[in-house]
């Protein structure tokens, strides 16, 4: 079985779990949208469901997928120890933003009276 990180490392994926992670789509919904052949959305929703990234239901004549999260906790969890590395930075970048949006003091013209 693959790791989490081997699983998300493939951009094919990582494009629908993105997908799914609005709402639940069926394999043709999730071919229309990312515009891949049948055969290749398939091979990744297996690898996807074999990794407990996604489940599946029966729908009438569909196979209905939507997330699992839980995977996720493990990237989440080794991606922890960096997030200090950017924080600060992020944070930075906000403050920088804030202060873009203030508006800036100016220069009143004021007529001379004669």
């Amino acid at each position: 079985m693959e790791s989490a990180f081997e699983v998300i490392a493939e951009p094919n994926r990582r494009a629908i779990l993105s997908l799914l992670l609005s709402s639940q789509h069926s394999v043709g919904e999730i071919e229309r949208q990312l515009r891949m052949p049948q055969p290749t959305v398939s091979k990744h929703l297996r690898v996807l469901r074999d990794a407990g990234f996604v489940e599946s239901t029966v729908d009438a004549q569909r196979r209905v997928y939507r997330l699992k999260p839980v995977p996720l906790q493990e990237v989440d969890a080794w991606l922890a120890q960096f997030r200090r590395f950017w924080s600060a930075h992020v944070d930075a970048l906000e403050r920088h933003l804030d202060r873009m949006d203030q508006p800036t003091p100016t220069k009143r013209k004021t007529r001379r009276r004669r």
